[in-house]
């Protein structure tokens, strides 16, 4: 009997409906634009649909589990139908509608705001009172003087302004009245992205104004990397990680002739799973030196940005445990080991604090904070904050935190850490 399709990587997180358990599915490469929401017995029926599995297998799976109970093959194939309607299996008709948004998205040169009007207003008057509000709220910078030096490095979140803002405001208020760096590098989270590295040539649109790529340096780095950087350029369509910058980085500078080079970083679970520094990964190493020698050519200011969050926890998450005092606690300590080898420029160290965890926490930003601080070479960094949304009712921790980093006055004195 021919295997069934392979379920897409989909987020899957249970809600209460009604007082009935539900899992939702939601696609984070946004070619499904609705998510579904299935029972929790049809969700682990979904998990065996790996392309390998028959139908017969699924059939015997039920019975194995629930006893009495059965499945037919009428319904396995209504609930494969069903899923591949929803384009949420890796089947002919998802690579072809994939395909042809891919290809219509690479002719753009235009990158459309994904989330103006959603997840924050997409009037530009409505959008800067917001954020003046991330910046006076009493969990904010508030007045804060900003640090001395040139400021060569940012880490701030990529969580919702609904949740993060003020600490969004807290990483930009480096930035405030200050003058710009000529180029921005902004390393986003690639929730969706295939390959290690991918960058986009797009002009990306904010409520706020264009904010243009820098062509030529993209360019150059292009040349400069033996691996295709725009293979995987659908995944800046709906990404938020980078669109959240764009957004404060117009924000603060509305009339400047900045750029920015926008680069999604993949996930590092190989080298996690290996438990090998992620330089021992060609793909890595070919991106890290490129970056490097591309920014060593270039004559303007620069500033690298990344758009990360740390530990995803709780029961939405898949975690076991209640989210109680003590286990918030654990969470903390966590995060802080890992900020405090990222503010000693430490990019190893940063790495093994996820080694030691095997990644428990779900931190979503390894992969873009491990490579700014390769590029950054051992510049010492600063907390500037740290914060936790927490929600009792869905049971989740989301972290994240924000960071500056600024140039070292004595270069000599690094530490050799390649």
């Amino acid at each position: 009997m021919e295997a069934l399709p392979r379920l897409r990587y989909v987020d899957a997180f249970p809600v209460d409906v009604d007082g009935q358990r539900t899992i939702y599915l939601r696609d984070p490469e946004g070619i499904a634009k609705e998510g579904i929401g299935v029972p929790p017995y049809v969700f682990n029926l979904m998990t065996l649909l790996d392309g390998i599995h028959t139908a017969d297998d699924l059939r015997s799976a039920v019975e194995t589990s629930n006893g009495n109970g059965s499945i037919s093959i009428e319904d396995i194939d209504t609930l494969v139908a069903s899923l591949d309607d929803a384009l949420l299996l890796d089947s002919p008709r998802y690579r072809t509608h994939k395909q042809e948004i891919e290809d219509t998205y690479r002719e753009e040169t235009r990158r459309p705001s994904a989330l103006a009007g959603s997840s924050y207003p997409d009037s530009p008057d409505a959008l800067r009172l917001l954020i003046d509000s991330f910046f006076t709220d009493q969990t904010g910078p508030n007045g804060t003087p900003r640090s001395s030096g040139r400021l060569t490095g940012l880490v701030a979140p990529h969580i919702d302004f609904g949740r993060g803002g003020p600490c969004f405001a807290w990483a930009y208020n480096e930035l405030k009245d200050s003058e710009p760096a000529d180029v921005y590098i902004v390393l986003g989270t690639g929730h969706s992205a295939r390959k290690p590295f991918t960058t986009s040539r797009k002009v990306f649109e904010t409520p706020l104004g264009d904010l243009p790529a820098d062509i030529a340096f993209i360019d150059r780095l292009a040349a400069h990397s033996s691996q295709d950087l725009f293979a995987d350029e659908l995944a800046h369509k709906n990404e938020h990680s980078i669109e959240f910058q764009a957004v404060f980085l117009k924000y603060l500078f509305p009339e400047a002739e900045i750029t920015f080079v926008p680069i999604l970083c993949g996930s590092f679970f190989a080298s996690v799973d290996r438990k090998q520094s992620p330089m021992t990964d060609p793909a890595v190493t070919d991106f890290v030196v490129a970056l490097r020698k591309t920014i060593e050519e270039e004559d303007r200011s620069v500033c690298l940005i990344a758009g990360v969050d740390f530990s995803h926890v709780g029961q939405r998450f898949g975690d076991e445990v209640p989210l109680d005092d003590d286990f918030v606690e654990r969470v903390r300590s966590s995060d802080q080991d890992l900020i405090d080898a990222a503010a000693r420029g430490h990019a190893e160290a940063f790495f093994d604090v996820i080694i030691r965890d095997c990644d428990q926490h779900r931190v979503c930003g390894t992969s873009s904070i491990y490579t700014m601080l390769k590029v950054l070479d051992d510049q010492k960094g600063q907390l500037l904050k740290y914060d936790q949304a927490i929600d009792h009712e869905s049971q989740s921790l989301v972290s994240f935190a924000s960071m500056a980093f600024h140039e070292a006055e004595d270069r000599s004195q690094r530490t050799e850490d390649r």
